[in-house]
């Protein structure tokens, strides 16, 4: 008896000590990818501190570096351009007025035909003007704040590393990875469209990513776009409070997140309970080193344009608040 009794203390033994020795190994293998991943941030930022955090030329211009839906044609030329084609049509319509006036005056009009016609001209003009008012800043010295926050992050951080990332990695890589990230936010995208009665598009975006994922090696090329001429659905929560008349509240300028709307900001709220990588990765660990893998990335893509912007303006922070918000408007009237 004392001998099956100490064989079996001698078997839960050795089971303990496999056990031990398989954790162990887990919290080795563990400590070993996370010290890989620290390691290949840290080379790109070294890489990038080794060229001088000089300006590389890229083959490639992207979006806003704080705004991930923006063309870099709409930021670079919203306001400027904007501002040109309302005085010239404006100063057209004045002229116009003028030239009228004297041709009307050498065929003698009835009196009030002239003063009745300005009138109508004046208030188109009113409501022309109404319906263009500018977006809210109540919180401007807070929103300029956080813009020189993001304007450092930006300059110090982000495009250091998205230099160096971008020496590492061929342009082509770097565009699948935002076709991956992107072919995962489909839910978001679907949803919208469905709110808004948008049935067509609820269409678009399944297919193509049934297409995508299957056909696109998990999202990773976009053969919708490609052989089926299924273009990207761009809607999102913002745009569906917007169709149901919900106006824009006000400027917001956020740390890490750069330009939105009060509006916009409760949107994005809403879009974190549908974004399937929340649910993927769970630990907070590998969701934070995914998020950060997107960042980078994507800031990689968008070299160049804010550079662009900061240059053309006399006031970065105006620029970037306008073009951002009318970039917002033309999303919503499609």
């Amino acid at each position: 008896m004392r001998a099956l009794l100490h064989f079996s203390g001698d078997a839960v033994a050795g089971r303990n000590i496999v056990l031990m020795e398989d954790r162990s190994l887990y919290h080795s293998l563990t400590g070993v990818s996370a010290l890989f991943i620290s390691a290949v941030l840290l080379l790109f930022f070294c890489t990038s501190l080794a060229w001088g955090i000089s300006e590389i030329p890229t083959s490639f211009q992207g979006e806003n570096p704080f705004q991930t839906e923006t063309e870099a044609h709409e930021i670079t030329g919203s306001h400027s351009l904007g501002d040109s084609f309302s005085a010239g049509v404006r100063l057209e319509g004045e002229q116009g007025l003028k030239v009228a006036g004297l041709q009307d005056s050498q065929k003698e009009p009835p009196p009030e035909a002239g003063p009745k016609k300005q009138v109508q001209e004046e208030d188109n003009w009113m409501e022309e003007g109404e319906s263009q008012s500018p977006l809210p800043d109540p919180l401007e010295p807070v929103n300029r704040a956080f813009f020189h926050f993001n304007d450092k992050l930006y300059f110090w951080f982000l495009k250091p590393i998205g230099q160096g990332y971008e020496i590492a990695l061929p342009l082509l890589a770097r565009v699948s990875i935002r076709n991956f990230f992107s072919n995962l936010m489909m839910p978001v995208r679907a949803v919208s469209c469905l709110l808004q009665g948008k049935f067509k598009g609820v269409g678009i975006e399944l297919t193509r990513f049934m297409v995508n994922t299957s056909a696109g090696f998990l999202g990773f090329q976009d053969v919708a776009k490609i052989a089926l001429d299924m273009p990207l659905q761009d809607e999102d929560l913002g745009q569906v409070l917007a169709f149901y008349g919900i106006g824009p509240g006000f400027y917001l300028e956020l740390p890490l997140l750069g330009p939105t709307t009060l509006r916009g900001a409760v949107g994005w709220g809403g879009q974190l309970y549908m974004n399937p990588l929340n649910y993927i990765l769970d630990d907070w660990w590998s969701n934070l080193t995914a998020r950060t893998l997107e960042i980078v990335n994507n800031t990689s893509l968008r070299i160049g344009e804010y550079e662009a912007l900061k240059e053309a303006s006399l006031d970065p922070y105006i620029a970037l608040r306008d073009a951002y918000y009318q970039f917002r408007l033309s999303q919503i009237e499609k």
